[in-house]
């Protein structure tokens, strides 16, 4: 028979839906939140789960946005070895004549990967980005083919770069998804270097200029990563904060003005800190439950969860959570440890019902014939499964 058991531990643990962290992540439905952004999505970092999306798949102009492509090359770089803060790079004429936003190298000087990656996060330097494609890939054209070759390793599925910029060009494009994809994948896999994201300013050349992120500048616990603004893609912002451990990510892009720009950007991150949350449920390994074993030489054996499972959802959903374990009661003995043997189901109204597998956490040998014709005689008498 299959029954529905719910363990003590469960009801009271469970707070959240979507699923991250080796599960799956998910969408908070029922979203009433609205922007004037074209594009659009908020992303819990821990979990994936989506908590507001408009427009977010649809390939835009991203702007200087796309320059966290170019950082992620370098940064791949420099922590496989193959490039150091302290290489230098020559400064072509093509570089120093580019347009736009510039760190104002010099035609002739040799920049090094530091001074460059500081003009290309603080300063949003072209220049500086023309400088480490040819330096890294002999040209322009060759590293943004290299760039959509990784966009696509990595699983930015709508994203082609024509340049190192995001100066405008035919074909030149990401999504805002693709975009939150790869601000997590800096924050992730490049802790040492992403620090930089965060810093106010940047003197090179002997001129100081200031992060054009407009929220390092609140008490908001925002650290990165980076604005874009062209007239086709209107003013456009990646950006992450922390708040008390937990990280979100935001992307928007077509707004009207940088002070747009500014308060929707802090609009939508406040709202997503204050109306959403994320809990961790179960650490791998964790036993969820103990089922009871019939025919077996142990009486229960453990169900143990093979992954973490942490959950994000509406604070306000939480009373509308349920949990079950699921398996066949008693389980039949023999049983062979990591097999699974139940599922875990978690239920949100408006929403599939998300499964789970778990484990049997221990072997359970059956009862040899004496025992099991004891088990059976007790069953017949007593109705115990034993």
């Amino acid at each position: 028979m299959t029954t529905g058991r719910r363990s003590p531990k469960l009801v009271a643990a469970v707070l959240a839906f979507a699923v991250g962290a080796a599960g799956v992540a998910g969408t908070v439905r029922g979203q009433t939140l609205k922007t004037t952004a074209r594009h659009a999505i908020l992303i819990d970092a821990s979990t994936e789960a989506v908590l507001f999306a408009k427009a977010a798949d649809v390939p835009m102009p991203p702007a200087s946005m796309s320059k966290l492509m170019t950082i992620d090359m370098v940064f791949e770089r420099l922590k496989s070895g193959a490039l150091s803060m302290d290489d230098k790079f020559l400064v072509s004429e093509k570089a120093w004549r580019m347009g736009g936003s510039k760190m104002f190298v010099k035609v002739g000087d040799r920049v090094s990967v530091q001074d460059l990656l500081r003009g290309i996060i603080v300063q949003s330097g072209n220049d500086a980005c023309i400088v480490i494609a040819e330096g890294l890939s002999g040209s322009e054209d060759a590293f943004a083919e290299q760039m959509t070759r990784k966009a696509r390793e990595i699983g930015l599925v709508n994203s082609t770069f024509r340049n190192a910029t995001g100066w405008p060009a035919d074909g030149h494009a990401m999504s805002a998804r693709d975009l939150a994809t790869l601000a997590l994948r800096i924050i992730r896999e490049f802790p040492q270097y992403y620090p930089i994201f965060k810093e106010i300013s940047f003197t090179y050349n002997g001129i100081k200029q200031g992060n054009r992120n407009p929220l390092l500048y609140r008490n908001f616990g925002a650290d990165g990563l980076k604005t874009g603004h062209t007239e086709a893609s209107g003013y456009g912002l990646v950006a992450s904060a922390e708040r008390n451990g937990r990280r979100l990510v935001l992307v928007l892009n077509g707004l009207s003005s940088m002070r747009e720009r500014s308060s929707e950007s802090a609009r939508l991150l406040d709202w997503g800190f204050r109306e959403t949350a994320t809990y961790a449920l179960f650490r791998k390994g964790e036993t969820v439950e103990n089922a009871k074993v019939w025919l077996g030489m142990q009486p229960s054996v453990p169900l143990v969860i093979d992954r973490d499972l942490a959950l994000t959802i509406p604070r306000a959903a939480r009373s509308d959570m349920t949990v079950k374990v699921v398996y066949r009661d008693p389980l039949p003995a023999p049983i062979k440890a990591k097999t699974a043997v139940a599922r875990l189901v978690v239920a949100v109204p408006g929403r599939p019902p998300l499964e789970l597998p778990l484990m049997a956490g221990a072997d359970v040998e059956q009862l040899g014939l004496f025992g099991r014709v004891n088990a059976a005689v007790r069953y017949l008498i007593w109705g115990s499964p034993g």
